[in-house]
């Protein structure tokens, strides 16, 4: 792929992550006003930096349409890179966040509706955001990290040591892989052992009778485990991975396979997270189609854009609290499994 053919799928990659992760935050920052929900502040978090990571590579374009002549000074690429790396931390990191959310409001619900309040949910952003600066950041801080024959043109690994990457690889990748298999794994547990709770109470009140099917929730739970796991290992793991072979094998020169195809497969994360995370939800959705059906109506006049907007809130509102009633329960928080409401307070049944 040549430099400026590798430009404009930069171009249009960042394009694409920005305008979608933008109209899902926007949508989310709608839905958590008017619900209240503080555990959508994690997706929010998520949308805004998948939206930076997008932004920040934008100057990556400039340096590949401009050609082999452009020269970029080693601070500033030191410094783009870092800028790079921080929201793809960040993106990382509150991935791993979301699922921790997740299986504290499904595992307790009480406690957890009790214990995350918005201090508890600022204090968790504003950790995560730390260490992702702390990570994109650290080349500036360990000198050691910096390549000293700086050559052109500005790539990662033209800038940073291999040893980097093995640092941010051992530190931050796997233990959060292995943190996010396993939370969505034991969802999946509980999923399970509340689909087959379900199935012997079916059993007991439709007694002889035949037995009762296997519920399709437990299905899509399992889909639904898969695509999230699948989406998060196959985007970054070829990356990381690979960089550990060109830093064990010194004879082996993959750095245009990392820089032109794999690390790009690890960007497309950042656009797969809003489709999986938020757009899946049925309130997220209503709220995308509220601002789409606005922008669309913007030549009917300020004040039939205002009339229609308020009209269409209005019943959207009305729609979603006699419908699907989302407020922080119990319920919502199976939700994000695909499984239906729970009957009782104390369990979540498929």
């Amino acid at each position: 792929m040549g430099n400026v053919g590798f430009g404009v799928v930069l171009a249009v990659l960042a394009l694409l992550i920005i305008t979608i992760n933008a109209l899902v935050a926007v949508a989310l920052v709608r839905l958590i006003w008017k619900s209240g929900c503080r555990g959508l502040c994690f997706v929010l978090n998520l949308a805004i930096a998948d939206s930076l990571v997008g932004f920040t590579i934008t100057g990556l374009v400039t340096e590949e349409l401009s050609g082999p002549t452009h020269q970029t000074p080693r601070n500033y690429c030191i410094l783009r890179m870092a800028c790079i790396v921080c929201p793809s931390a960040a993106s990382i990191l509150t991935v791993i966040l979301v699922a921790f959310d997740r299986y504290l409001a499904i595992k307790h619900p009480f406690r957890y509706f009790k214990f995350m309040h918005g201090l508890v949910v600022g204090a968790c952003i504003g950790g995560l955001w730390l260490l992702a600066f702390l990570i994109g950041f650290l080349p500036l801080i360990v000198q050691s990290f910096q390549k000293k024959n700086y050559e052109k043109p500005c790539t990662f690994f033209g800038v940073f040591q291999p040893t980097y990457m093995l640092t941010v690889f051992c530190v931050a990748f796997i233990p959060a892989l292995f943190a996010f298999i396993y939370v969505h794994f034991h969802l999946l547990k509980i999923a399970s052992s509340h689909a087959q709770q379900i199935r012997e109470r079916e059993q007991i009140h439709a007694s002889g009778t035949c037995p009762a099917p296997q519920s399709s929730s437990e299905t899509k739970a399992m889909r639904t485990i898969a695509i999230l796991v699948g989406s998060f290992a196959l985007s970054w793991s070829p990356f990381f991975v690979g960089s550990i072979v060109q830093m064990a094998c010194h004879r082996c020169f993959l750095h245009h396979l990392l820089e032109h195809y794999l690390w790009v497969l690890g960007l497309c994360n950042s656009l797969i997270n809003p489709l999986v995370y938020a757009y899946w939800q049925k309130e997220v959705r209503l709220q995308i189609y509220q601002i789409c059906l606005c922008m669309k109506r913007v030549g009917l006049g300020p004040f039939m854009l205002l009339l229609s907007a308020h009209q269409l809130s209005h019943l959207l509102s009305f729609s979603t609290s006699k419908q699907t009633g989302y407020a922080c329960t119990e319920a919502n928080a199976a939700r994000t499994l695909r499984l239906p409401p729970a009957k009782n307070p104390g369990h979540i049944h498929l």
